[in-house]
């Protein structure tokens, strides 16, 4: 049980020292990508107070202003952007037919979206009967089997 509660092999380092790399030690830096900062910026709210006192105090960070955050996507904007990744898919494959683990990449105001064509084709082709007259014919214009 000793050797749970401390995580070095010793339960004293030597000569009264922190080992090194551990946290307080100057040696211990905090390594944190671009992608993850705005990703924690976007999150504060779900951070507990220590974190969010964490972040600011050691990397200066404070939570993103309403501006900053990603728009969140409609059913219908949802739909767009699979039927966007169909078509492309149609145009250069000449069929709707691809593995359920398909994922279609689209290029969306420079920067490339991962769209998993194959699971949204599947799942709208086993639930055919409850789409819109609208998105049924959109799916017909492409050659869609439903």
């Amino acid at each position: 049980m000793a050797a749970l509660l401390h995580p070095h092999p010793h339960p004293r380092p030597s000569r009264g020292h922190p080992p090194r790399g551990r946290p307080g030690n100057s040696s211990c830096r905090a390594r944190i990508s671009g992608r993850g900062v705005l990703a924690q910026r976007q999150g504060w709210d779900k951070l507990s107070p220590a974190q969010q006192w964490l972040l600011d105090s050691a990397l200066g960070l404070e939570p993103a202003g309403p501006a900053e955050r990603p728009a969140k996507l409609t059913a219908d904007g949802k739909w767009a952007l699979n039927l966007r990744a169909a078509r492309q898919f149609h145009t250069r494959e000449g069929h709707l037919r691809p593995a359920r683990k398909h994922i279609e990449r689209l290029d969306i105001d420079a920067e490339a979206v991962d769209i998993r064509l194959g699971t949204f084709l599947d799942n709208t082709r086993r639930r055919a009967d409850k789409l819109t007259p609208d998105r049924r014919a959109e799916l017909d214009q492409l050659g869609m089997r439903c």
